[in-house]
Formats: structure tokens, C-alpha cells, sequence
């Protein structure tokens, strides 16, 4: 029996929750499933026609008996189809409710699509503790519906650091305004009188937005201190983790913050707000957690860190010990592939 990964596309898109979707088809591959990928056109989360049109047809061609996962970017485009996707007993994977995020016209629309869906799965999958006890305190689902699947981390070697002089500050996180990189400005802004520099990786998925970042880091007088440094992978990004000596983000909500553990991994003190599941994934003695949307309170927590290098060491041997409590990759598309078979 196979199993149907219905993503929209294109499905290489680099983002944490692109890349959990992938090392889940890679994992379930490992372990012997015929895994299909099926990428959806269109608009989404708030589907257009083409979207819909995309996810009838996907359903459409899928064999009878086929085990369904349907990525929640995806899952309102299937409004339209909720008693099939009833019949046919398919899997939602949540990274985090779509509502959460755009303007508030969409939010509310999603919202209720949404809602409307999550009872018809035959079984949600988040990617966070967090997010899953919001699925069941929001949207009124069953907690017995709702199961939990961390991402993984790959071994990694511990950062060795810029090497100075000053503070290599790095932040990884497509340009959108749920990534908190505005409040990331301000909060450095604060802090003239340390010798740092942050460098941004993430692509400008929303451009009026990555334009803004670019004027607000101008206005604040921070250009020659920031790198826009857009999508970077592969050897580039790990090359950037291991030349940093702090991790920052300032994210209004995260499922779970995929870079973030990342970051523990490699042993780098982390600075971060409380959006979403950040606050329970980063230690206190790790890092700084404020409270998202806090320019303030970010800037008074950066500061500790940035400032007293004994502190940032003791915070890099903390968020070492974390980053190896994390869970693996290896074990992941089993954890999976056990939360479908509840379903």
C-alpha cells in the first residue's frame, strides 16, 4: 500500500517546514514505503480555483486504499472535498494552523476552513506539543485525534565561532512578518555601543516586506551592520552556523523553530522571543527568551548576551548539552508512520 504526500508546490522550497516534509519522504523511504509526492498548483493557504481544481484532481488520481497525508499549507484547497477526504481516512500534517498568519480578513477565512477540516481528518499530526494543544484548545478537536511528531536534527560539530573581533550574530528565517526580523532591528538598534554584526538568511518570499527590512535597516542606521544574505543552503548555511557566535530570532509564532534547534545542535547561545513553541524548545539557561513582539525586553536580553562574554560562553556550553537531548532524524518517519497507523 502507498502512501500520497499532497504539498503545494514546488516541493524543493526552502523553508522548516518544506524540509521536515522531505526528510519525512526520505525517512519513510528508508524504511521500505512507496512514498508519492504530489505537488498542488495554485494559491495557498487561502485557496483560489486553481488551487481546488489542483486538489480535486490529486484525490482523483490516487488509487483506492492509499494512505493520504495532506500538508496543512495545502489542506484548505480541499474545502470543497471534506467528505472524501472523510471516506478515504487521510492524515493531516500541522506544522502550525494557517490562520495564524496573513492579513486579518484571511485569517478569519482560514480560520474557519480550517476548523471546518480538522474535524473530518482521520488524524492530525503536529510537528510540536504547542501546536497540538492548540489544535485541541482552538479548534475544539479531540485530543485523542492529535498526535505529535518533533522534527529531527543531524549530528552536527560544534560551532567554533567568528573569532572575532565583535559579536557574530546570525537569524534564520524567511522575509515575512511572522518571522519577527523588524522587531531583530530594533532590538539591535539598542545596542550601539557593542561591536556586533547579524547577518539574515531567508528568502524574500513577501517583497514589500524584504524591501521594508531593507529601509528599516537604513533608517535605523544598522546597513553597514546587516547582511540580507537571501536563501542559503547546504554547505553555505552550515559554513554561516559555524562562523557565528550567537543565534537570533525573533519570530511572532513558530510550530516548533526548526533553525532554532538547529542552532542548539551546534552549540550557539540562542536569543529568542516566546512565539509559538520557541519558549519550551530554548532553555532559559541556553539563551534569552522575551516575550514576542517586545522590542524592549528583546533589546535588554540581547544585550546580556551580546555584552559579557563569559555569560555567552556558559550559554554555548548549555545549548551544546540541549542541542544533543533533541530528537533525531533517524527515528522520525517511524514516529510517523505510528501516528498513521491510529488513525
Amino acid at each position: 500500500m502507498s502512501i500520497a504526500l499532497l504539498v503545494p508546490g514546488p516541493f524543493g522550497t526552502i523553508s522548516g517546514g518544506y524540509g521536515y516534509d522531505r526528510r519525512l519522504v526520505e525517512g519513510l523511504r528508508t524504511l521500505g514505503e512507496r512514498v508519492e509526492v504530489v505537488e498542488l498548483a495554485g494559491r495557498h493557504p487561502l485557496p483560489d480555483a486553481e488551487a481546488e481544481a489542483s486538489a480535486r484532481a490529486a484525490l482523483d488520481a490516487l488509487p483506492q486504499g492509499a494512505r493520504i497525508i495532506i500538508d496543512g499549507l495545502g489542506l484548505p484547497a480541499f474545502a470543497p472535498l471534506a467528505d472524501t477526504l472523510a471516506a478515504r481516512r487521510a492524515v493531516a500534517l500541522i506544522h502550525h494552523p494557517t490562520a495564524l498568519e496573513g492579513e486579518t480578513s484571511q485569517r478569519e477565512a482560514l480560520r474557519a476552513i480550517e476548523g471546518g477540516l480538522f474535524q473530518r481528518m482521520a488524524r492530525l499530526v503536529a510537528t510540536s506539543r504547542l501546536t497540538a494543544d492548540r489544535l485541541v484548545r482552538d479548534f475544539a478537536v479531540e485530543a485523542g485525534r492529535v498526535g505529535v511528531v518533533e522534527p529531527g536534527t543531524d549530528p552536527a560539530p560544534r560551532a567554533r565561532g567568528s573569532g572575532g573581533p565583535g559579536v557574530a550574530v546570525l537569524s534564520v528565517g524567511t522575509l515575512i512578518p511572522r518571522k519577527g526580523h523588524d522587531l531583530l532591528l530594533r532590538a539591535l538598534a539598542g545596542i550601539p555601543d557593542v561591536d556586533w554584526r547579524l547577518t539574515i538568511v531567508g528568502a524574500a518570499r513577501d517583497a514589500v516586506h524584504a524591501t521594508g527590512l531593507g529601509a528599516l535597516a537604513e533608517e535605523l542606521g544598522l546597513a553597514g551592520r546587516v547582511e540580507f544574505a537571501g536563501e542559503v543552503t547546504g554547505e553555505a548555511l552550515e559554513a554561516l552556523y559555524d562562523r557565528s557566535d550567537v543565534f537570533a530570532l525573533a519570530s511572532r509564532w513558530e510550530g516548533y523553530g526548526m533553525a532554532v534547534a538547529e542552532a542548539l545542535a551546534r552549540g550557539l547561545p540562542v536569543s529568542v522571543t516566546a512565539g509559538g513553541a520557541l519558549g519550551d524548545l530554548v532553555p532559559l539557561e541556553a539563551g534569552s527568551v522575551s516575550p514576542p513582539g517586545d522590542a524592549v525586553s528583546l533589546t535588554k536580553a540581547l544585550r546580556r548576551v551580546l555584552f559579557d562574554t563569559e555569560l555567552r560562553q556558559a550559554m554555548a556550553e548549555a545549548a551544546w548539552a540541549a542541542g544533543q537531548r533533541l530528537p533525531r532524524w533517524d527515528d522520525r518517519a517511524a514516529a510517523f508512520l505510528s501516528e498513521m497507523g491510529r488513525a
